[in-house]
């Protein structure tokens, strides 16, 4: 699989995506269309758990008092599929690699393997 979710209101997630090549991406806009929970599980099996797909960012998590509390792996995961203001955004998937978040780390190899990516 190959493709992107993302928001398309999310000005950082443009400006990351605008400097890769997209071409034979699908890029879904997660407030349009709902993530799938075949989707959610895809992400789930490449990154390694529902937790790495996150977001602690979301204004929902403070507001509905989860910073006090922990979650299972299948809490996290309903929680990413009933708001999608709890996915880290962009989530990139290319084949077996995924990328998830903005943090900067995460877009330097990000951008070194849309580099490698080119060159084959």
């Amino acid at each position: 699989m190959k493709k992107i979710f993302t928001l398309s209101t999310c000005d950082t997630s443009k400006k990351i995506l605008k400097t890769l090549n997209l071409k034979g991406f699908e890029v879904k806009d997660i407030k349009k269309e709902k993530i799938t929970s075949k989707e959610l599980d895809e992400m789930k099996n490449l990154s390694g758990s529902y937790e790495a797909i996150f977001s602690r960012r979301s204004r929902n998590y403070s507001a509905l008092g989860l910073k006090d509390k922990t979650l299972s792996e299948n809490e996290v995961k309903n929680f990413i599929l009933n708001d999608y203001t709890f996915l880290k955004r962009p989530v990139i998937i290319d084949g077996k690699r995924i990328f998830i978040g903005n943090q900067k780390k995460n877009i330097e190899l990000l951008s070194r393997h849309f580099e490698n990516r080119n060159h084959e």
